[in-house]
């Protein structure tokens, strides 16, 4: 996103915890800043993309966070797969500020980013988003307005559960294809070519059969998005049985080890237990 950023002309500071690896964009003429405080002021949009409530409290409200220093009318936009509950608190912080908000997670994952196909998913006023469209259309090909603050978490955290459901229920396919001695190429052919064969599906079909698990999203924060999801869901008196289900698969994969891994190592993990 930063680099996309950079590309399109727009003077930029960057912060990463580690700092090694915000570096790099300093030879494109962005500014390396030593904490988040640091990276937003002057700025008048913020950009946080961040692992999980803990981070994303700690980059806004910690020591040296990024609220400190926000400008009176900047927008901030947090763009993470956050929990909805701290989402709707960040927004009345930032608002008692002075400063404009915008939940806005993403779609999509590190190529995506890199080629400014994300979808945003935002929540909050249309006025302040139609005042970052300009930013917004770089980093990503469509953003949706979704309804108040909160309304983009929650629309992310339904798409992600989705997503890790379908990706527990294909590691269950594999095991039963394994057990009844079908011909795996054949079977998996079956169902990505089929009905089931949704993107996320042919993505962990395809990650599987090369035995391919870099990370572009990893396990850890798959099982991270399923318990906020079915956190949320019970919150409003759902239960989430396929999610819950899912998250299981999930976390015995990251009690196996492969916490950082791509997501679609389930499939490995299943077979190893």
């Amino acid at each position: 996103m930063a680099a996309r950023l950079l590309s399109a002309g727009f003077p930029l500071s960057v912060y990463n915890r580690t700092r090694e690896k915000a570096l790099p964009f300093s030879a494109g003429g962005a500014r390396v800043a030593s904490s988040p405080r640091e990276a937003a002021a002057r700025a008048e949009i913020v950009i946080s993309m961040v692992a999980d409530d803990s981070a994303s409290r700690n980059v806004w409200l910690g020591k040296d966070g990024a609220l400190a220093e926000a400008q009176p009318g900047a927008v901030l936009i947090e763009s993470s797969t956050l929990s909805v509950a701290w989402v709707k608190e960040l927004a009345r912080a930032v608002t008692g500020h002075d400063c404009r908000f915008l939940d806005a997670p993403v779609t999509g994952t590190k190529p995506h980013a890199a080629s400014g196909e994300l979808v945003f998913l935002v929540g909050g006023a249309l006025e302040v988003l139609d005042s970052v469209r300009p930013v917004l259309s770089v980093l990503g090909r469509e953003v949706i307005h979704l309804g108040p603050e909160g309304s983009g978490a929650m629309m992310k955290l339904i798409n992600n559960f989705t997503c890790g459901v379908q990706a527990a229920s294909f590691a269950e396919a594999l095991s039963m294809i394994k057990a009844s001695g079908l011909d795996p190429a054949k079977a998996v052919s079956i169902l990505t070519d089929g009905a089931p064969g949704s993107g996320i599906l042919k993505r962990v079909a395809s990650r599987t059969a090369a035995q391919d698990f870099t990370p572009n999203f990893s396990a850890r924060l798959m099982t991270k998005d399923l318990a906020y999801a079915v956190h949320e869901a019970s919150a409003r008196g759902i239960r989430l049985k396929t999610a819950s289900a899912a998250l299981e698969v999930f976390q015995q994969a990251i009690a196996a080890g492969h916490g950082d891994e791509d997501f679609s190592v389930v499939t490995k993990a299943l077979q190893q237990g």
